[in-house]
């Protein structure tokens, strides 16, 4: 690891998240791989028609959460920027639920600390997806 002092930006909000200017926040001159992973509302889940999501978040329990899994990936790899958005609310199909943005001067670490940081999220962090079909609705969970 590098002694460089990473970037992090995170955020919950209502709302579209605003992909060109989370790309923006990931990256640094010292960085030369960059990459984005943008998790998106799909039309289907267990042989069922999606129509929409919801999510509910306990707020300030989920922002420290993300801040921690930030800092961790960034503690064990060679990360020079990373950004969490995640969306609360009704996200329709196709719009992004969650992206997460990192850069680091190889592209092995980037994707290495990507990986754990959507891996993480799922099974951590206080955020509720409830999916929405034409015959009713289920609450989605990932934790184990």
């Amino acid at each position: 690891m590098s002694e460089r002092k990473p970037r992090i930006h995170i955020d919950i909000q209502d709302g579209p998240i605003d992909i060109a200017a989370l790309c923006e926040r990931a990256g640094t001159d010292a960085d030369g791989a960059a990459l984005l992973f943008v998790g998106r509302a799909r039309n289907h889940s267990n042989g069922k028609a999606v129509t929409h999501l919801d999510y509910e978040a306990y707020r300030s329990m989920a922002v420290r959460e993300l801040e921690k899994i930030a800092q961790d990936a960034c503690g064990r790899w060679d990360v020079g920027a990373c950004a969490i958005v995640h969306r609360v609310g009704r996200v329709v199909i196709g719009d992004a639920s969650i992206c997460i943005a990192v850069s680091s001067p190889h592209r092995d670490d980037a994707y290495r600390a990507s990986r754990f940081i959507i891996d993480t999220i799922k099974k951590t962090v206080p955020i509720w997806k409830k999916e929405y079909y034409e015959d009713g609705s289920m609450w989605i969970s990932e934790r184990g």
